[in-house]
């Protein structure tokens, strides 16, 4: 037993460890020597300006840090998407930050970084949070434009976004670190403030380049719109600021003036940490990921004084619903369990895979929850619904679609932890992206596709053989196994933690002992915007 759980943690802080390593090289961005440049120029880089500007003391989680990991590689690569994100505190108002990285192809956005930006607007405007605006960009990549600029997710979403957060009262913020050209300069305009940095920042509609090309006019960069023209004569920057420093501290002095809202009302006791161990959390979950483990040992290492009521705990047994709490917040949590189980009939149900009856109970659990106004979260650990005739005679799509029409009509908010498997429609009844989780993050032991590459492989070679089968043509068993390796190699490469970061489908990957804070600063993140009113619509019983 502690030769397994030795390989249980070594297997797990090796992950961490090749994580970590990643993130390393992830944050200097576009190199040390664009780092060096910008330095040179008396800017402090994206990540300085962040470190400046949040409170001392204070927590940052980052957003996307993985967004564009192994993509766009003909260009060079796209760290960190070109754009830093994240949650912080900021005159301790809890706020989002969106900071343009220049030492990344002088902060172009790429198709990612829009997705990223987007993404940031998203938790804003739904959290009703304020958000800061670190302007410093060249624009849009134009060898990609085709894929940032003309469709309904695209570039000028983000415009349109600045106007209907605008409305929903969300306070916006932009300074003008450096460049802000074309549609870009909207973002900062369309905020209710802005601020310009003499010297670095300059923002327009078409740069002297383009203006000498389409109106013969020649003209300088400062001329045209850099601070002193910005704030004395158009008056469309608000603030004029000397340098990085000066408007990194006014921006904390119009946080520090903020009115405040009415609240969502969660609830939160004292904070207590979990009476188990949880360093504990990396010797549990098994390094061979087809083995069975016990949730509820994870749900102890993960709550507060490891305490648990659980709902409806002998039915529908491999999905655990409880409540708890985290760092003091009251949640409920659904979670798989990856336990072989028996039923109340005798029947052996296999863990992760979700049942009629446990569809049914986490249905009802998740309206509980929005009746009592109590935070959801979900912890992923899971194959799909079952399968066969049995299940469909028994009505599984019904009691599945009750699930979904649950958690999709669900208006308290929700958290979703990948800590294994999140294959197929279980997915989406355990709160994957499209069903919108507030925060959406992964642990490096995390693999999310439509099923297991090992099942895609059989599929796929199955149906290719059958294809060459009806033409006459037949594979030989050497050829066979080629296909299915390449098919599977191909697959899993395609689940990673990495691969779902690297397009946001997460917003971050963790280590599993930062899973309570990720929960505790979304629910405080959260509390921030009122409960609407819950309503399932019609759905089979």
């Amino acid at each position: 037993m502690n030769i397994e759980i030795n390989k249980n943690e070594d297997n797990l802080k090796l992950l961490i460890s090749r994580m970590k390593h990643r993130l390393v090289k992830i944050r200097l961005g576009g190199g040390t020597k664009n780092i060096e440049k910008h330095h040179e120029k008396g800017k402090l880089t994206a990540r300085e300006r962040i470190n400046y500007l949040v409170d001392e003391g204070t927590e940052w989680l980052e957003i996307g840090a993985f967004a564009g990991y192994e993509m766009f590689e003909e260009y060079g690569g796209c760290p960190a998407g070109g754009v830093i994100v994240g949650l912080g505190y900021v005159s301790r108002r809890l706020s989002v930050i969106v900071a343009n990285d220049a030492t990344v192809k002088a902060g172009a956005w790429f198709p990612i970084t829009g997705k990223k930006n987007l993404r940031a607007q998203e938790i804003a405007l739904e959290n009703k949070i304020p958000i800061i605006y670190l302007v410093d960009s060249a624009g849009v990549f134009l060898p990609m434009q085709d894929e940032i600029f003309p469709d309904k997710e695209h570039f000028g979403r983000i415009f349109r976004n600045n106007a209907k957060m605008s409305a929903a009262g969300v306070p916006q913020i932009a300074a003008i670190m450096g460049s802000c050209v074309a549609g870009g300069a909207y973002l900062p305009i369309m905020s209710d403030e802005s601020l310009i940095v003499e010297g670095e920042g300059s923002i327009f509609l078409a740069g002297p380049y383009l203006v000498k090309a389409a109106i013969g006019e020649n003209i300088d960069k400062e001329t045209l719109g850099g601070a002193v023209t910005q704030t004395e004569i158009s008056g469309v920057c608000d603030y004029k600021v000397k340098n990085d420093e000066e408007c990194l501290d006014t921006i904390r002095t119009l946080m520090d003036k903020l009115g405040h809202k009415e609240r969502a009302g969660f609830d939160r006791a004292a904070p207590q940490p979990p009476k188990e161990n949880p360093e504990e959390l990396y010797s549990l979950l098994p390094y061979d990921r087809s083995r069975p483990y016990d949730m509820e040992d994870i749900l102890k290492r993960l709550v507060d004084d490891s305490a648990l009521t659980f709902y409806k705990k002998d039915y529908g047994k491999t999905l655990i619903c409880a409540y708890a709490r985290i760092d003091g917040w009251s949640v409920g949590i659904v979670a798989n369990n990856r336990k072989v189980v028996k039923s109340a009939t005798g029947e052996m149900q296999f863990g992760g895979v979700i049942y009629s009856d446990s569809a049914d109970k986490a249905a009802r659990f998740v309206l509980n929850c929005n009746q009592k106004k109590i935070p959801l979260v979900f912890l992923q650990d899971v194959s799909g619904f079952m399968v066969g005739s049995r299940s469909e005679h028994g009505g599984i799509i019904k009691d599945g679609a009750k699930m979904v029409n649950a958690v999709s009509n669900s208006t308290v908010p929700k958290f979703t932890v990948v800590i294994g498997n999140s294959y197929g429609a279980g997915n989406y009844a355990m709160c994957g992206r499209a069903y919108d989780p507030r925060l959406m993050v992964a642990w490096p032991t995390a693999k999310i596709a439509v099923m297991g590459g090992e099942q895609a492989a059989k599929t796929l070679v199955q149906i290719q053989v059958a294809a060459m089968k009806s033409k006459g043509e037949e594979l030989s068993g050497e050829d066979e196994k080629i296909l299915f390796e390449k098919i599977n190699n191909r697959y899993e490469h395609q689940t990673t933690a990495y691969y779902a970061a690297a397009r946001l489908w997460v917003d971050a990957i963790i280590d599993p002992l930062e899973t309570r804070s990720w929960i505790s600063t979304g629910i405080e993140m959260a509390n921030h915007s009122p409960v609407k009113p819950f309503n399932v619509g019609v759905f089979q019983t």
